[in-house]
């Protein structure tokens, strides 16, 4: 167990909630550049595996509604007491049925860690029994974007919203770690509805090539146990690399930071930039 994972339940929540807002950005920097992956005339954006919040309260602030779904009850509790008033609040688990499931996580955690799944881990040691919802029963409108971090249920939540990508084709942020479950269903979902993958190692967004995605993730998997403090130290760059392990979906020959293209968007991908995938 990480530093913070000890220390967060014995401070204030409203604190761990602000620390995790203030921190994510470095530990995600995907969140700093939410002009290339959120459109700024956002109707409704999605967040599913809400954690603390930090995607969601930078999001409330760009798009007109904000749907988060957090299976945990201590922070779907949370979260509906401190997210600002655009934001709704689902506790349950986004998959591709209606019903219930067992969610997942470790030892003497009700959800803080971030690592709770409805596929079980050698992390994993105890469950509760949540809700599942699917995407495209929410009654979701004018989908602009949508954000996934369920630790391996990424196949189940998409095959749930297969209406919502069909219907409004929003940008897509997705969590895929080869470690937890194989990256390719994945992508070739998607990519069977007109999606292409890109990934950020650095500086500039860079096509996906899942097979270089893995190699990375193989590489320097020993940073993925590294908590957030850790990972989020100034300079750490300077001595550890990143774990690049979240992909940008882009529907229809969109490219980061630029607007949706239309009827012309196959033509997009005809000239991919640079060179493919994290190094």
């Amino acid at each position: 167990m990480t530093l913070a994972a000890r220390v967060a339940p014995h401070l204030p929540e409203h604190l761990v909630a602000a620390a995790a807002g203030y921190l994510y950005p470095r530990f995600e920097p995907e969140l700093g550049r939410l002009d290339d992956l959120c459109p700024p005339d956002c109707g409704t954006a999605v967040d599913v595996g809400g954690w603390y919040g930090p995607w969601t309260r930078r999001l409330a602030a760009r798009a007109r509604q904000v749907v988060t779904v957090e299976p945990a009850p201590r922070l779907a509790r949370l979260l509906t007491e401190t997210a600002p008033a655009n934001v709704r609040v689902v506790e349950a688990a986004a998959s591709d049925r209606a019903g219930t499931a067992r969610l997942w996580l470790p030892p003497g955690d009700d959800g803080a860690r971030g690592v709770s799944s409805l596929v079980r881990r050698d992390i994993h040691a105890r469950a509760l029994h949540v809700p599942l919802v699917t995407l495209d029963e929410l009654g979701l409108r004018d989908v602009g974007f949508m954000k996934i971090d369920v630790d391996g249920a990424e196949l189940a939540v998409l095959r749930g919203a297969h209406g919502v990508l069909t219907r409004d084709r929003p940008a897509l942020f997705v969590e895929l770690e080869s470690r937890i479950q194989p990256i390719t269903p994945v992508v070739d979902l998607l990519t069977g509805l007109g999606y292409a993958g890109w990934v950020l190692p650095g500086r500039t967004w860079l096509p996906l090539d899942p097979a270089l995605l893995e190699a990375h993730q193989a590489r320097v998997s020993h940073v993925a146990s590294h908590g957030l403090l850790r990972r989020t130290l100034p300079f750490r760059a300077l001595w550890a690399p990143r774990y690049v392990n979240s992909v940008l979906f882009l529907p229809d020959g969109r490219r980061p930071g630029a607007p949706p293209v239309g009827e012309h968007g196959g033509h997009a991908l005809s000239d991919p930039p640079g060179p493919e995938g994290p190094r």
